[in-house]
């Protein structure tokens, strides 16, 4: 567990499906291809319970003191340019939106990208035509790097913001 004051991330576990379930609504998957189906929402889940192959992971956000979930966030390995990275995402539900929690969500997965350790930068890709996720991008500390063609969900082409965080460097680079 990690926590910054205002909220803590929790490694995934069988609670997250419940909360899977609350983000999965038109007003939280506008800039995400819409809701996912039951189906997808369950493969989601056992996906994140599996962790990930290039060595990421998801949480769930809990707010404190009260200990109530309030949001996904989490990283994972992919290829960008064919570089290795992390890319970061995540989601919170909309009655603790606007109070910093997704920021400091962010900052607490930025600290686990960076003890995991095995890539240079974590990239988020917020639509362009979201500004809460480029302002979350903003004020986590990433800087922006361009406008690019990003494809979510699978076989979606969308226009998003290319953000990019230095996670470390190590003598004789990675």
């Amino acid at each position: 567990m990690s926590g910054s004051g205002w909220v803590r991330i929790e490694p995934w576990d069988e609670c997250g499906l419940a909360l899977l379930r609350r983000v999965n609504v038109p007003e939280m998957k506008e800039h995400l291809g819409g809701p996912e189906s039951e189906e997808q929402v369950l493969a989601r889940h056992r996906r994140y319970l599996r962790g990930d192959s290039m060595g990421g992971q998801m949480y769930r956000v809990v707010a404190l003191p009260e200990g109530e979930p309030i949001g996904t966030v989490g990283f994972w390995g992919r290829l960008w340019r064919d570089e290795p990275i992390y890319e970061s995402g995540w989601s919170v539900l909309p009655e603790f939106q606007g109070r910093g929690l997704a920021v400091a969500a962010v900052r607490e997965v930025v600290a686990a990208a960076r003890a995991r350790g095995g890539r240079r930068y974590l990239h988020a890709f917020p639509s362009v035509d979201n500004p809460a996720s480029n302002a979350v991008c903003r004020k986590a500390g990433f800087a922006f790097v361009s406008e690019c063609e990003f494809e979510f969900p699978a076989g979606r082409l969308m226009r998003s913001n290319d953000w990019r965080l230095l996670l470390g460097w190590r003598a004789g680079g990675w």
